[in-house]
């Protein structure tokens, strides 16, 4: 395998280990907030857009530094902003279809938390490697 080419595959497979762990991380202050507010008594729906915003900041503070070594500026603010916005209805909207379609079972609230945090980290993943970070 040409340098170029080994380079960029070691640079991906950093990119995407550092990712996973920052996702980890956020997503136990996701999941962790979600239940907080649930237990507080709080409308489902309004407790995971609570729970997203604060795992989402999370992740975006580590991975703009850590995972892609972005430069902070306006318009990758904004451009992770729009993402996320993308995101937030595509998590909040996949849990309370996911929450609409099991049955009311024990862990029905995790099931629905893990299938909408999988593909939205997914789409976070791609489109900041591919567009809002790339070099």
């Amino acid at each position: 395998m040409a340098a170029p080419q080994l380079q960029a595959r070691s640079r991906l497979s950093t990119q995407l280990t550092r990712f996973v762990l920052v996702g980890g991380v956020a997503a136990v202050v996701d999941y962790s907030s979600y239940q907080a507010l649930l237990a507080g008594g709080l409308w489902v729906h309004l407790a995971k857009a609570l729970g997203f915003i604060a795992g989402t900041t999370t992740a975006y503070l580590i991975n703009r530094r850590w995972t892609f070594q972005g430069n902070g500026g306006r318009g990758e603010f904004a451009s992770v902003m729009a993402l996320y916005g993308i995101t937030f209805v595509v998590q909040v909207g996949m849990n309370a279809v996911m929450l609409a379609l099991l049955p009311p079972i024990r862990g029905e609230i995790t099931c629905a938390f893990i299938v909408a945090q999988g593909i939205a980290t997914s789409i976070n993943f791609i489109v900041q490697r591919t567009v809002i970070f790339r070099n």
